[in-house]
């Protein structure tokens, strides 16, 4: 209940911010009401016009007609341009839950990208503020309205007869406390919905995204079953929360339909001794007007209590803790490349530490090789050094300067890198290669292209350059996206790099020639390489070898053979 009424007090605080629309929805909607309420009032006049045979004012009914025609245009015109309104105060917040959701998606530490499923996050920024759009315009263009009718018709109904109007208005909000019963109900059961909702998608996105490795492992039938018990629980709950929220409707109406039959034997029990026919008439509209909110409250309570479920996921990913802001921190310039790791200490989960006390140096210019059985800490010590993770214990320095002392962008701006996990986007070849270095010439860019060997196959392309490729890359295979993540670090020319198994996906001879790439793109440049194939590392400076997180060993390749210790294991193992 607690996270239910901070997300409504958040989003009547965002409401707020679109005072004036809101106004003159109000006002329209009193203007649509005040108009609605005087057609029972015309109607009432003509009927006392007809006074029997022979005895009909048609001048005087001819003219109530048409003060009727008169009012059912303005009400119309009145409501279209409430509608207006609603719709644009509701699309404008969800234009700004939006924007605030992408716009937090990028000030969150990875640890919450790492720990919440990407389809989950997704169905967060669209379904659920979808749904929350469309329960706040259900319920604004039926709750403004609800509000008047209710207000103005009790008014009237007391000034035609009070005995009448008491009875209306004692009995009728018997018919809110039922909706308020079962609408405390409705709201778990859309919470579990849009939960499940969120679950389903992730899965979908989880399930497409590796739709090759399902088919070759014959893990269709698995992936059916899995998607099917989402789908069932999504079933159950969905009818679950619309079965609680469908009773209230009958409900109320019964309730509704035994007030009006008590008004219409009240009422004709006192016509002519109290009030005429056509006051009657008068009386019976403005008791069904009164009832109709009540009766419409079913569809506005099943819409809202599922928004208000929508709101609550969203804002829950608005107001996550975000990375500690740069704020008053130190802009680190172009880098010597002097890295400094002193009794670092890291872990994802405080009682299952990753890695302990490493204390390293390393100069300038230096090539560093990390290596290591799979889950042994390298990855996540490149994230250390990125600063996509801040160390638990012990400190990262870059040219002296602590990493949590520098601004994340300008330390970041200093590292080019490469993963065996490519990531483009959607967009040109051209766009994907200049992504760090948008100003770059054409000639620029067919350089590094031509030094990754990547210039081959594009200018194969349909339109070299300017081909347009689809998210992750299209149809170009895992080398081809592979060449042009090399080939964007390889024009931005960063002070040192970080090539995490930055060539696994490429063929022997083209990874050949890119060595030879590399190795003029670290000249001078402090080098921090990931990788399995230790042919391919040879070289380094300096060789980690980490296991269960510790640096165990670290020198050259023929110091660390001639150790015969655990590199030399790990590096014979290749040839066995």
């Amino acid at each position: 209940m607690k996270k239910q009424s901070t997300a409504l007090k958040q989003l009547l605080n965002m409401l707020g911010k679109q005072k004036i629309i809101f106004a003159f929805s109000l006002i329209l909607a009193a203007i649509g009401v005040a108009l609605s309420l005087y057609i029972p009032v015309l109607v009432g006049d003509a009927i006392d016009c007809i006074v029997g045979k022979g005895n009909v004012d048609f001048a005087k009914i001819t003219n109530i007609i048409f003060k009727i025609i008169l009012a059912i245009a303005l009400t119309a015109i009145s409501q279209w341009l409430m509608t207006i309104c609603n719709n644009r105060i509701t699309f404008r917040l969800v234009h700004d839950l939006r924007a605030k959701s992408f716009s937090k998606l990028q000030k969150l530490p990875l640890s919450y990208i790492d720990t919440h499923p990407y389809g989950d996050i997704v169905s967060r920024v669209i379904s659920d503020v979808d749904t929350l759009a469309d329960g706040l315009l259900i319920g604004f263009s039926q709750l403004f309205t609800g509000i008047i009718t209710v207000l103005g018709t009790v008014v009237l109904m007391f000034g035609i007869n009070w005995k009448i109007a008491l009875i209306v208005v004692i009995l009728t909000p018997v018919s809110l406390l039922v909706a308020k019963f079962i609408s405390d109900r409705t709201y778990s059961m859309f919470k579990l919905q849009s939960e499940t909702r969120g679950e389903q998608t992730a899965f979908i996105d989880e399930t497409v995204g590796n739709q090759k490795v399902i088919n070759v492992f014959g893990h269709n039938k698995e992936a059916i079953e899995k998607f099917e018990k989402i789908n069932e629980r999504l079933r159950k709950y969905s009818l679950r929360a619309i079965f609680f929220s469908s009773m209230v409707n009958p409900s109320t109406r019964v309730i509704n339909a035994t007030i009006y039959a008590l008004v219409c034997l009240v009422g004709a029990l006192s016509v002519n001794n109290v009030f005429t026919v056509g006051a009657l008439s008068v009386l019976l509209s403005y008791s069904s007007q009164y009832a109709k909110p009540f009766n419409e409250i079913s569809g506005v309570i099943t819409e809202l209590a599922a928004a208000l479920a929508s709101a609550e996921r969203v804002f829950e990913l608005i107001n996550s803790d975000e990375e500690i802001p740069d704020t008053d921190l130190y802009e680190l310039p172009a880098s010597e490349g002097k890295v400094n790791l002193d009794n670092v200490s890291f872990s994802y989960v405080p009682e299952k530490p990753l890695i302990n006390g490493i204390t390293l140096n390393f100069q300038s210019g230096q090539q560093i090789a990390i290596v290591g059985p799979t889950g042994c800490g390298k990855t996540t010590l490149i994230n250390l050094l990125m600063r996509f993770y801040d160390v638990t214990d012990g400190s990262i320095s870059v040219d002296g300067h602590d990493v949590r002392q520098v601004t994340r962008h300008s330390l970041r701006e200093n590292y080019g890198m490469v993963l065996q996990e490519t990531w483009l986007k959607s967009g040109t070849i051209r766009d994907n290669i200049t992504m760090g270095n948008p100003d770059a010439t054409d000639e620029e860019i067919i350089t590094a292209a031509k030094s990754t060997h990547a210039h081959s196959f594009i200018k194969r392309l349909p339109d070299g350059y300017n081909t347009v490729i689809g998210e992750d890359g299209g149809s170009l295979s895992e080398g081809q996206k592979q060449l042009l993540c090399i080939t964007r670090i390889m024009l931005c020319l960063p002070p040192m790099l970080i090539l995490d198994e930055a060539t696994s996906s490429i063929d022997v001879k083209t990874e050949m020639h890119i060595q030879h790439a590399f190795k003029r793109l670290m000249e001078g440049r402090t080098s921090f390489v990931v990788a399995h194939r230790l042919s391919t590392i040879k070289h380094s400076d300096v060789i980690l070898v980490m296991k269960d997180g510790n640096i165990i060993e670290h020198g050259s390749h023929k110091e660390l053979l001639k150790a015969k210790g655990f590199y030399y294991d790990l590096y014979n193992s290749q040839f066995t």
